[in-house]
């Protein structure tokens, strides 16, 4: 992973935790000042999570959408869903 990568991840994260602490005190705010403060960090957090679950899904389907196999035309041609099967079949240990 390159530094601008890992930059890019970082602010990524750091604009939905920022978003999810503004709608969590928002949230919090209507019932007290208390609330508001435990609204914005639990929004915080819950950003955070949805940015690197994000990053971790998207990097996941672009590496099928790539595809490793370039000599299979068969697979490259087929939808995601059956390149999951056919990668889950590589996987799979033999029995």
């Amino acid at each position: 992973m390159g530094l601008k990568s890992t930059i890019t991840l970082a602010l990524s994260r750091a604009r939905y935790a920022a978003v999810g602490a503004a709608i969590g005190a928002a949230i919090g705010g209507l019932f007290g000042r208390s609330t508001a403060s435990t609204g914005g960090a639990t929004g915080a957090l819950i950003g955070a999570i949805i940015a690197e679950k994000r990053h971790s899904a998207g990097g996941w389907i672009e590496q099928l959408r790539s595809g490793d196999d370039s000599d299979d035309t068969e697979e490259s041609t087929g939808g995601v869903v059956d390149q999951v099967k056919a990668k889950t079949d590589e996987l799979a240990p033999a029995r």
